[in-house]
């Protein structure tokens, strides 16, 4: 079985920065990072998760259009770690972040981690 298992957030002010950390382990844990799509999600309060960064198993990215130019998602395949950074908060990127393996037959996500950016 396959966890995901995210680190980094916490309680920033508007215009600083954070570094959210997801790692993935358990049975097979290498092979299953290395073939997936990973994402990250967030969802604020009252609202629907929704995608912020997508990482490929090649290295491609894509964006949200509210997250372009200020968000960096990475991935370490030897280490089965996707990273996100996150610069120049504003308070509508509070929510709660999640770390998604997505690949054939896997689709997983991790329990969160709270981002809250005070104004």
């Amino acid at each position: 079985q396959v966890q995901l298992v995210e680190s980094g957030g916490g309680l920033v002010q508007a215009g600083g920065s954070l570094r959210l950390s997801c790692k993935v382990s358990g049975t097979m844990s290498g092979t299953i990072f290395s073939t997936s799509s990973m994402g990250w999600y967030r969802q604020a309060p009252g609202k629907q998760r929704e995608l912020v960064a997508v990482i490929t198993s090649g290295g491609s990215t894509n964006y949200a259009d509210s997250v372009k130019g200020r968000f960096a998602i990475s991935r370490d395949n030897a280490k089965n770690t996707v990273d996100l950074q996150m610069n120049s908060l504003k308070s509508e990127d509070t929510g709660v972040y999640y770390c998604n393996a997505r690949a054939i037959g896997i689709f997983v996500w991790g329990q969160g981690t709270q981002v809250t950016v005070s104004s």
